[in-house]
């Protein structure tokens, strides 16, 4: 099995090709590429490369599925015997974000299986492969 540990949004990631992930909204259209190069740290098989603290010449590429907004957080604020209530809500805006290939030195370790056309369904946001 292979996979690496990325950062981005400020926050790290274990990816593993084929698999998607939910991230940190990223500033590009849907259904386009995407190359992040902080990785720290990739396996192999039995072989692992760790960064100090990044991997050189080491690269994830990942397509862009979708954008969205993530589940409602209240937040609720009250000082008591005061009457002074407050209640927010907020939406995080996310992007759902598929691995396609993880790279060191120029040589490709994994790739997703790109025969497999993937499907998300409109209703529940799952992923179906065909």
């Amino acid at each position: 099995m292979t996979y690496a540990i990325i950062e981005t949004g400020g926050k790290q990631f274990r990816v593993e090709p084929g698999r998607f992930y939910d991230i940190e909204l990223l500033h590009v259209e849907a259904e386009s590429q995407v190359i992040i190069d902080k990785v720290f740290l990739v396996q192999h098989e039995d072989d692992v490369h760790i960064g100090q603290p990044l991997l050189e010449n080491a690269t994830v590429e990942g397509t862009v599925l979708r954008h969205f907004r993530g589940r409602k957080v209240l937040v609720y604020k009250m000082k008591p015997k005061k009457k002074t209530r407050k209640k927010k809500g907020h939406r995080q805006e996310t992007t759902r974000f598929m691995i396609d290939s993880i790279t060191v030195n120029g040589v490709v370790l994994a790739s997703r299986d790109l025969t497999q056309e993937v499907v998300e369904t409109p209703q529940t946001g799952e992923i179906e492969s065909e």
